[in-house]
Formats: C-alpha cells, structure tokens, sequence
C-alpha cells in the first residue's frame, strides 16, 4: 500500500530528519516547519519508528483539504476509508487544533471531526455503539489557515522515550535532540567524546548507540504494532534485521562527567539498559578539573541553564572553563546548547564558527559551534 507519511520533529531538527528519511531509502515529498513529508508503505512505518532518531512522530496522513465550513469538514472526512485502518473495536481518538482559521474552534472541530468518523463506520460496520476495547488510534485534526490535514499517529508515546532512560536527573534533554547534536558536530568513531555536564547521560548514549548503529526504538513498542494493518511479522523481521546491524566492534571512546553522583550512578544504569556502557566511562567531576587527556577532541553538552538549575555565576564559570580549555586546547571543538544569547562576545570573546536555533523542550536554545583546528596545522 503506498501511503504518504509525515516525520515530525522540533522546529530546526527538519534537514537532520531529512537525511535521516532519505538514509531509509524513501523519496521526499516536502520538508516544512518541524514536519517531513514522505512516501512509503507499511514497512516504512515499521522502519521509521524504529531508525528515526531525531524525528517526533511518524503519521499517516490521511487526507488534505481545505474547509471554510463545518459541512466541508464533515463530509470529506466522513469519505475517508476510516474502515481500511480502524476494526469495529478500535479504540479511537480524535485530536484537533486550528490556527488562523475560519472553523477557529477546536471543540467543535473535534466534536464534528468525531461525529464524522463514527457515521462512516457505523455504517461500515453497522453497529451503533463501538466499545473501542482494542488497539488505540489517534487521530489529529490539524487547521491552518482553513487548510486541513487529518493525520494517523502510529507512534504512540513520542519516539524520543527510548526505553533506556529509566533514571533522570533534573533538567534532562530530549534523547532526540541529544542526538541531532551529535549528528550535527564533528564527532565519529577514534575521536574522543567529552560530555562534562552529562546529567543523566543522554548525549554520551545517543553518540554511543549512533557509532553502533542500534535502531533507537529497538527496545520498545508503537501504537502500530496493534493494528491489523502491520503484520505482525514484519515488525520481528524489521526489529531482527536491526539487531543483526548492530556494529560490536568500533573504536568508541566518550567520557561523560557530572558534579552530581547521583547522575553518575543514573547515568551508568542507564547506559547498561541502552547496550552501551562498554564504550562510555561515566566519572564525578566538577567541570573545573576538567583536562584534556589527547591531542583533539570533541566537546558535546548541555550545561545547567540558569533559569533552571543553578545560579547564574556558577554557570559563567562553566562558560569561562569551556572557553580557557579551548584556548589551551586549540584543536578540540566545542558543541553546546544553551538559551543565554549573549555567551559570544561576553564569554568567548568572539562568534561562534555556527550557530542554529533549535528548542530543548519549551525552551529556546542556541546550539553554538566552535570548531578546533586540524591538529596539522598548529604551529
């Protein structure tokens, strides 16, 4: 069945998404705001859940239209084959927003959204009343600017919950964006991967499971799996064949410290459940004592934001660390998220090599790049 799905992701993540999609063999259609749009069948479903690591969601997307009254919302999604993905038990959801829309009120757009689904299948299946004690299925009503995109969720609990992270810290980053930070740095296998402020070890395992090539969903479970629609025997075939992918045998050398002992503890365990822990030393460590142990590097981390966790003067300390380490240690690269805009000139003393906005969460974030020289060209 060709199907045209939708990878969603937090604004800025699109190209990474991107890459990521096309890497799985499917053609793009568009990329827009923290959405991608792509072709695919079943298996690509089963796929991108499993292989996607920076993305959101994975959709089915069901129908576009435009719909300027309730009558027009009604009818076309009432014409949906709702009966091709939805069984007589299904239990299903209706979700809805409206952004700059004639049909500006969500209630309604769901309650007549709902209403519309229910006649198609009450009449597919001729009942009256639908328990909906089986598989769930979400489906999202989304309005712009009267545009109106009805959507499937086959992920269910957002792909960023790998399964590993059983123990967090204060503050934790998102598993997706932690490895889109990776994605986007200089880092790969026989360079050292320094993450001195690692928290819960988030950064530290993606990088690790990304050089080991472990599907992120491995170790976990979809809305999907429950529906008719998907063998089940594609999913143990997909999920089999990326066990079989896993790479044992690379050079991964990444160091994750924290002040915390508590993370360090959190973190280990964490590791151990994501299959990594052979290749990360997690020790306590004040980002002061901090000393470079090779020639070149790579820095990747997420400080403590002031607005959170900590006081603004210990954070600048870690600023002014990161930025004396780079100076006595000219060929390592440094990759950090935080909101503070002003780190730049205040801090460093001078721009960042790049710089992309991205959002950890609610919070706006600047992921700031400050490259190393090659180790031949220092004098």
């Amino acid at each position: 069945m060709k199907l045209e799905l939708i990878a969603t992701s937090t604004f800025g993540l699109e190209a990474v998404v991107k890459r990521e999609i096309e890497s799985l063999g499917y053609k793009i259609i568009k990329s827009e705001d923290a959405k991608i749009t792509y072709m695919g069948d079943e298996r690509a479903i089963v796929k991108s859940n499993l292989w996607l690591r920076c993305a959101d969601r994975v959709l089915v997307k069901m129908a576009e239209f435009e719909a300027l009254e309730f009558e027009d919302l009604f009818q076309t999604i009432k014409g949906i084959a709702w009966e091709e993905w939805i069984p007589v038990d299904g239990n299903f959801k209706v979700n809805c927003s409206s952004v700059k829309s004639k049909l500006f009120s969500m209630r309604s757009c769901q309650s007549v959204s709902e209403k519309a689904i229910i006649e198609r299948l009450k009449e597919t299946y001729g009942v009256e009343h639908f328990e909906k004690s089986g598989a769930e299925y979400v489906i999202k009503v989304t309005l712009l600017k009267d545009r109106v995109t009805v959507t499937l969720d086959t992920t269910g609990v957002g792909l960023h919950k790998r399964g590993y992270r059983q123990n967090a810290v204060t503050a934790p980053i998102k598993e997706t964006l932690a490895a889109a930070m990776v994605q986007l740095s200089f880092w790969r296998e026989g360079r050292l991967l320094v993450d001195p402020c690692c928290g819960s070890g988030t950064i530290p395992i993606e990088a690790a499971m990304i050089e080991k090539n472990i599907a992120p969903g491995l170790n976990r479970h979809f809305a999907a799996e429950k529906w008719d629609i998907i063998p089940e025997d594609l999913w143990k075939e997909e999920r089999k064949k990326a066990f079989s992918e896993i790479i044992h045998d690379k050079d991964i050398r990444i160091r994750a410290y924290d002040i915390n002992p508590a993370a360090i503890e959190a973190s280990k365990e964490n590791a151990a459940d994501a299959g990594v822990d052979d290749c990360i030393t997690f020790e306590r460590m004040n980002v002061a004592e901090m000393e470079a142990s090779e020639t070149s590097g790579v820095i990747i981390t997420n400080p403590p934001y002031g607005e959170r966790i900590g006081e603004k003067e210990e954070i600048k300390k870690i600023y002014n660390k990161f930025k004396n380490f780079l100076k006595q240690n000219p060929t390592w690269s440094l990759f950090m998220i935080t909101p503070d805009k002003t780190i730049e000139k205040q801090v460093f003393g001078k721009l960042a090599d790049r710089r992309r906005k991205l959002y950890n969460g609610n919070i706006e974030v600047c992921y700031y790049q400050f490259h190393g020289a090659k180790p031949k060209t220092i004098k």
